[in-house]
C-alpha cells in the first residue's frame, strides 16, 4: 500500500459507517411508519390523537376539542397489528381507568376490560393473537345510537302495542335526529309522569346502559311492569348531548358551558331548550320525579360508588333521602348502593362554586310545579364497590331503580288520590316537542307556565 492509498483508508471507513449509519435509520424510519399497522378513530363515539409511532410504542393522546380542562375519554381501532404486542402510550395525565381499557374484538359487537394489570401510569400493552385483525380500545365500554336502535328492536312487539313510542325531541346543532322516548300504556289515565335523562355530558357512557335497565323494567312481562306502564307516563332523552355522543367529544366542561350547565337564561343548545319547553309544557300538575343519569370522574373518592348527588333544595334534599333508603332496601343486583354514599350538597365538589357556569338539569327541574324527586345519579365507568360495572350489571341496577321508583311513587300518592291525567298520545307528544300545544278541548293537553 503507497502513501497515498494510506491517506485514503481513514477516510473509505468513515464513509462505510455513515452508508451503514444512513441504512439503519432508513430501516428504523419504516418501523416508526409501518404501513401495516392502522389506527384511527373513524366511527361514532371515536376519539385519538396520534402523536407518532416508535417500532412497537405508539405515542397517542385524547382529542379534548371543545373541553376547556382535561379530560380522559378516549376510543380508538387498532388494525394490522395481529401477532405483534404493541405499546400506548398516553401524553400527560393518566386516562386510563381503574380496569384498564375496555376492548372489544369484534367491531363494537361486545366489550370487556383488559384488566388494571394491563396499564402502567399513562400506558398501557396488548399482544394481539394472529387472527386479530381489528380491535377496539376505550376508556369505557361505548355506547351509541346504534346500542339504541337494537334496544327499541329488541321490544318491537311494545311499539306495535303503542306501549313505547319513539320520537324526535328536537335536530341537534349538526342536524341530527334527537331521539324522546315515551313508554305507557296508550290508552290509560296514569297517576304519575317520570322524566329521565342521559349524556348530558357525551362521554358519560355507562349511563346509558342504565336507562336501558330502567327502560326494560317497564317494558318486560311482569306484573310489575304492568303496573309501570299503567300507572306511569315516563318520557327519557336518551342523548341530551346528540352530536357529542355520535362524534366522540368529552361533552364535560364544554366552551362556554356544556349540557349540563345549560339550564338558566337562554339555552344555547337546541336539545336542553326543547328540554325546558317539552317538561314544561308537559308536567300539568304530574311529574313527579325527574332523574338525570351521569358517571363521575376518573378514581378516587366519590368516584368508585354509586351516588346520589345532593340538591340544595331542603325539600327536594329531603325526598332524596327517602328514595335512598328505597333503594338501597330493593336493590337486588350486583352494583352495590348504599345511601351512605350519597354526596350532600356543600361537600366536596357538590358547591355552589360547581356550578358558576349555569344551572344543572337536577336544579332546574327541582323547581317546576308538582316535581317532588329531582336527582343526580353518578355511576361510575369501571368499578363500583369493589364489583367491575359491565352493561350487563349497569343494566341490572336500571331495573333496580325502576322498582325503587315504584315503592317511592306509592308512598307519594295521596290519600284518596284520583286519576286527572289524560294519556299524552303521540300526536300531543309531537305538538308538545315542537312547542306548539294543543286545545285542551280536543286533547286534554295545556299549556303549563313555564318556570324560567
Amino acid at each position: 500500500m503507497n502513501p497515498c492509498q494510506r491517506r485514503l483508508l481513514p477516510l473509505l471507513v468513515s464513509a462505510l459507517a455513515l452508508i451503514g449509519c444512513a441504512l439503519r435509520a432508513c430501516h428504523a424510519g419504516a418501523a416508526e411508519s409501518d404501513p401495516q399497522i392502522r389506527l384511527d378513530a373513524d366511527y361514532p363515539g371515536g376519539n385519538i390523537l396520534v402523536e407518532r409511532m416508535d417500532g412497537d410504542k405508539i405515542h397517542i393522546r385524547q382529542d379534548l376539542r371543545d373541553t376547556s380542562t382535561w379530560w380522559f375519554w378516549w376510543n380508538f381501532r387498532v388494525r394490522g397489528a395481529a401477532g405483534r404486542t404493541l405499546t400506548f402510550q398516553f401524553a400527560g395525565e393518566n386516562p386510563i381507568g381503574v380496569l384498564g381499557p375496555a376492548l372489544s374484538r369484534d367491531d363494537g359487537g361486545s366489550w370487556s376490560w383488559l384488566g388494571a394489570e394491563s396499564a402502567q401510569g399513562a400506558l398501557f400493552r396488548y399482544a394481539f393473537a394472529p387472527q386479530e385483525s381489528s380491535v377496539r380500545f376505550a376508556f369505557a365500554v361505548p355506547y351509541q345510537q346504534s346500542d339504541f336502535d337494537a334496544f327499541v328492536a329488541a321490544h318491537q312487539e311494545r311499539v306495535t302495542r303503542g306501549q313505547l313510542q319513539i320520537s324526535r325531541l328536537c335536530q341537534s346543532r349538526k342536524g341530527r335526529p334527537v331521539p324522546l322516548i315515551h313508554v305507557a300504556e296508550p290508552q290509560g289515565e296514569p297517576s304519575f309522569r317520570v322524566l329521565v335523562t342521559a349524556r348530558h355530558h357525551a362521554c358519560e357512557s355507562m349511563a346509558s346502559f342504565v336507562l336501558e335497565g330502567l327502560l326494560r323494567a317497564f317494558l318486560v312481562d311482569t306484573e310489575s311492569a304492568d303496573w309501570l306502564r299503567r300507572h306511569v307516563e315516563l318520557i327519557a332523552v336518551p342523548f341530551v348531548d346528540c352530536d357529542g355522543v355520535a362524534d366522540g367529544d368529552q361533552g364535560k366542561n364544554r366552551t362556554p358551558r356544556d349540557h349540563n350547565r345549560d339550564y338558566a337564561g337562554t339555552s344555547i343548545y337546541p336539545e336542553t331548550a326543547a328540554i325546558r319547553a317539552m317538561a314544561s309544557a308537559w308536567v300539568d300538575g304530574k311529574l313527579t320525579v325527574a332523574l338525570d343519569l351521569h358517571c363521575p370522574w376518573i378514581r378516587g373518592p366519590h368516584n368508585d360508588v354509586i351516588y346520589m348527588v345532593g340538591s340544595s333544595l331542603e325539600s327536594v334534599a329531603s325526598e332524596q333521602k327517602m328514595f335512598a333508603e328505597i333503594l338501597e332496601r330493593v336493590r337486588t343486583g350486583p352494583l352495590v348502593y348504599r345511601a351512605a354514599d350519597n354526596l350532600p350538597f356543600g361537600q366536596a365538589w357538590n358547591t355552589a362554586t360547581n356550578f358558576s357556569q349555569g344551572m344543572s338539569f337536577a336544579r332546574w327541574a327541582g323547581e317546576l310545579e308538582a316535581v317532588k324527586l329531582s336527582t343526580t345519579f353518578e355511576i361510575p365507568y369501571a368499578a363500583a364497590g369493589g364489583t367491575p360495572v359491565t352493561p350487563e350489571n349497569a343494566r341490572a341496577f336500571g331495573q333496580d331503580l325502576a322498582a325503587a321508583l315504584r315503592v317511592y311513587l306509592l308512598r307519594s300518592r295521596k290519600p284518596g288520590q284520583v286519576h286527572l291525567i289524560r294519556q299524552t298520545g303521540p300526536c300531543e307528544m309531537r305538538a308538545i316537542c315542537a312547542t306548539v300545544f294543543c286545545d285542551t278541548s280536543s286533547s286534554g293537553v295545556r299549556r303549563s307556565r313555564r318556570r324560567w
